[in-house]
């Protein structure tokens, strides 16, 4: 990374956030790369075997916890959220109350956020650039081993709550974070204060119990993790848990009290595609891999593919309430060439068909 040229560090610091805000991101904070007390957090769910499958969380070593190791030269970190909340929490209750509506979690019915916060960010990275020279930065939306949360609450964009997600008093939770990495030296912002308070209203809703302890997810419970990160089964004493969540989870979310100041995302690409928002089980159960792809076509959900796809939605049908129409959907299915798929549809078709 080349020297960091010259600059009044404050009056830049104030630029990037007007800038950042002009682009359509709420919230801009500047850190620095000291990340050792989350470095240790880390280790210890690491270790403790809270990750999963998910070999990627220490397979970079200390990379996610060292900036500099990750770009050599990082001095500051430029922390970014983006409101995506598409619709009330109103809506989205009514749907995950609904047993024979598919629940999708509300981050990924839209555009894939990764594509539209990385595109923003270097743009602001470019308006540094024009303003200062060539400098040294990297832009990141969840795509390497970064500690987005840790870096976002030392930045000040809110305080890392009991379900693990950033909390902002003034705008929830429902929000997407970014940052650039930079050889500049900028001044810092201070540290988000905690106001979880005594509140446990988190804890207490997650469906599987995956939070705990305060402050402590263990992925492996997580229901966004088992539809999402799982590629292989979901283990059987979950499966009832799991509800009509077919990708990801809100529970925590829906409920925490700082959600009642969070205001409904302005960004259009982050509205509901393909009425995502309000599809019922049976109809996205039937659609064939080419209909999937079409439909997911941009969107973050693609990624888990058509074969965890129909896993997600057959455990769904096996927690609706019986009926006919359920049990000639998940029939269709056994002789799906994925041993995976019919797997989940023979202990479907079993709860249908029980009592």
């Amino acid at each position: 990374m080349p020297d960091s040229p010259p600059i009044n560090s404050q009056e830049l610091s104030q630029q990037i956030k007007q800038w950042g805000l002009e682009l359509g991101f709420q919230k801009i904070g500047i850190t620095n790369t000291n990340l050792q007390e989350a470095e240790k957090n880390l280790e210890n769910w690491v270790a403790a075997g809270f990750h999963g499958e998910m070999d990627y969380m220490h397979k970079h070593g200390l990379k996610r916890s060292r900036p500099a190791l990750l770009l050599p030269g990082t001095k500051s970190v430029i922390s970014v959220r983006m409101e995506y909340l598409p619709e009330s929490q109103r809506h989205l209750e009514n749907c995950l109350e609904n047993p024979v509506n598919a629940y999708i979690s509300r981050y990924a019915l839209g555009r894939d956020y990764h594509k539209i916060m990385r595109k923003r960010l270097q743009k602001l990275a470019t308006k540094i650039q024009n303003m200062i020279g060539d400098f040294g930065y990297r832009a990141f939306v969840d795509s390497a081993p970064v500690l987005e949360k840790a870096l976002a609450e030392k930045a000040g964009l809110g305080w890392i709550g009991k379900h693990s997600n950033l909390i902002n008093r003034k705008a929830g939770s429902w929000f997407f974070l970014g940052e650039i990495y930079t050889n500049l030296s900028l001044p810092n912002d201070e540290k988000a204060s905690n106001h979880c308070g005594q509140c446990t209203a988190c804890l207490d809703v997650c469906p599987t119990k995956a939070i705990v302890a305060p402050y402590q997810v263990d992925a492996r419970l997580c229901v966004s993790y088992l539809t999402i990160e799982l590629k292989s089964s979901i283990p059987e004493v979950l499966r009832p848990l799991i509800g009509n969540r077919i990708y990801g989870c809100d529970d925590c979310q829906l409920v925490c009290p700082w959600n009642r100041f969070a205001q409904i995302s302005a960004e259009k690409d982050f509205s509901p595609r393909h009425q995502l928002n309000n599809q019922q089980l049976i109809e996205v159960f039937a659609w064939s891999e080419a209909e999937f792809l079409s439909k997911t076509e941009g969107s973050a959900i693609r990624r888990i593919g058509h074969q965890q796809w129909l896993r997600n939605i057959a455990v769904a049908l096996g927690n609706a309430p019986k009926n006919q129409q359920i049990k000639i959907a998940l029939n269709s299915k056994l002789s799906h060439h994925s041993e995976l798929v019919k797997e989940h549809v023979q202990w479907a078709l079993k709860r249908q068909f029980s009592g």
